[in-house]
């Protein structure tokens, strides 16, 4: 079978580009994109990509460059992944959140043959020295650069020719970019089909593009026949109409933003058209919020552990059904991976044991762009490495304990901020709440927390109380630092920066 190995390998390869064409002939009149009013449907955003393929190919962005885009969410971010994806070309998302220097890091990085931007950012991209040959500005010239080309096919393409490069949240230091293949995407959009019947229903691209949730998800939902509705960020009332009038698949809501989709869909009294699964990041809401959530869209809320490296997986099968408050988190593992749970020295942990969990599966990343080292401690013996500690359960389900990577080291105690966290979030009145570690002459670390309350009159004292019940003692927090939620940083994804708040103690502590 040698000298057959090659075209068996070349007849059972499928770009990402070829699978939406699959869509494009069977549905050409049926809606893939809509954003203010305007619908696209498959066979023009089938046309349109395949112009601006033949775009970035004339500008010198063919199979193997880097194409950056640093725009708001909009209805071109998607054509982009759609023409990169029939040349072979890698599209670098970029952060317009970013700091000036970590941008510039981000796409010195990649360095891109060429950036498409928007009008919005067009000034901020000007003050870089970035070192990029060619700009296309969205808009007018985009429009016009369309019009004069000729659509360009879909080229045959090895699966894991990278499609796009996700940058990291960068919390411990720059942001790394990971690259994305269309295999990996492919097999991220068959995970949501299988754990979660997500076909050809709608999604809302509210949350970043430059982010994997909102590019994971619209690229499977293209893929599935279904229609993405792209928004300009987090709107209440926008998400709530579109509930309201849309079968949705998985309705992205994100910590943070919980209690004022509650607040309008409370004010609101609208009826979903029907949602299939709701939420992210289950351990970082409050459960009362889950339950209240889930019950006014009689959905499940999304039980997860995924990542920018390895998507849905290794463990967000799981779902809260609606109307539950939650008292434990176990994930269970998601489907088309494997997973292990490992000691420093790489061995399998016995059951209940905390260990660091290993991946390996169709949906993990192709490694960090441009960074040996970061690519050589995460990928070692054939798996992924995560650096998050789980345990698993008597029923097989994973337990989530914390990052490995983040540790407080309290009299020779490991606490895992993670575990306070919950304890903290169960006690009634607590909104949100975040744990990070102090320097301490006697125990050399020990945990602090930041607490947002929606009761005023919760106070240190009964708050402790009621998590003495649930935690060691060692694991209490040895302060409380009642917050406003605006003050809580958090990432894009919604994830608070534990960091940031431990450079707050330090300033408060004059160090």
């Amino acid at each position: 079978m040698t000298d057959a190995d090659p075209p068996i390998r070349a007849a059972a390869a499928l770009s990402l580009a070829e699978a939406f064409g699959v869509q494009a002939v069977r549905r050409p009149d049926a809606p893939a994109l809509v954003q203010d009013g305007r619908v696209l449907s498959y066979r023009v955003l089938d046309d349109r990509a395949g112009r601006l393929a033949a775009v970035l190919a004339a500008c010198g962005a063919g199979a193997g460059e880097r194409v950056a885009i640093l725009a708001e969410n909009r209805a071109e971010y998607l054509e982009l992944f759609l023409a990169a994806a029939r040349t072979g070309a890698v599209v670098a998302c970029q952060n317009w959140r970013l700091a000036a220097p970590e941008l510039a890091h981000c796409l010195r990085l990649a360095a891109p043959a060429l950036a498409i931007v928007s009008e919005r950012h067009a000034a901020a991209l000007t003050r870089l020295d970035h070192g990029i040959a060619r700009t296309i500005v969205l808009g007018g010239e985009y429009e016009h650069l369309l019009a004069a080309a000729a659509p360009l096919a879909p080229q045959p393409l090895d699966p894991e020719t990278g499609l796009l490069i996700l940058y990291t949240s960068g919390t411990t230091g720059l942001p790394k970019g990971a690259l994305i293949s269309h295999r990996a995407l492919l097999a991220r959009a068959m995970v949501a089909a299988a754990d979660w019947g997500i076909g050809p229903d709608a999604f809302i691209a509210w949350t970043p593009l430059f982010h994997m949730g909102a590019a994971d998800e619209a690229l499977a939902t293209l893929l599935g026949g279904g229609k993405v509705l792209v928004m300009d960020g987090f709107d209440a009332a926008a998400l709530a109409g579109a509930v309201a009038g849309e079968r949705i698949g998985h309705l992205t809501v994100v910590p943070g933003v919980v209690d004022r989709l509650l607040a309008q869909l409370r004010q609101a009294r609208m009826r979903p058209a029907g949602v299939r699964v709701v939420g992210v990041m289950a351990d970082l809401v409050p459960p009362a919020q889950i339950a209240e959530l889930t019950a006014l869209l009689d959905a499940p809320y999304g039980n997860t552990f995924g990542s920018t490296e390895t998507g849905m997986p290794p463990a967000s099968r799981g779902l809260i059904p609606p109307g539950v408050a939650p008292t434990g988190l176990a994930k269970t593992q998601s489907s088309f991976c494997a997973v292990r749970l490992l000691d420093p020295e790489g061995r399998d942990v016995a059951e209940g044991e905390a260990g660091e969990l290993a991946m390996r599966g169709p949906t993990l990343f192709s490694g960090y762009w441009g960074d040996a080292v970061a690519n050589a401690e995460a990928f070692r013996d054939g798996w992924f490495h995560m650096g998050d500690v789980f345990r698993r359960l008597a029923d097989g389900t994973l337990d989530f304990v914390d990052r490995s990577k983040y540790l407080i080291k309290s009299g020779g105690e490991n606490v895992y901020p993670a575990e306070v966290e919950r304890a903290l979030l169960a006690v009634p009145g607590v909104a949100d709440a975040a744990v990070v570690r102090q320097a301490d002459a006697r125990w050399g670390e020990v945990p602090v927390a930041f607490v947002v309350r929606d009761d005023p009159s919760l106070t240190e004292e009964a708050l402790l109380a009621a998590c003495r019940l649930r935690i060691a003692g060692y694991k209490l927090p040895k302060a409380v630092l009642f917050i406003a939620d605006a003050d809580l940083p958090r990432s894009t994804s919604g994830k608070i920066q534990r960091h940031l708040l431990e450079r707050r103690l330090a300033v408060a502590a004059g160090r």
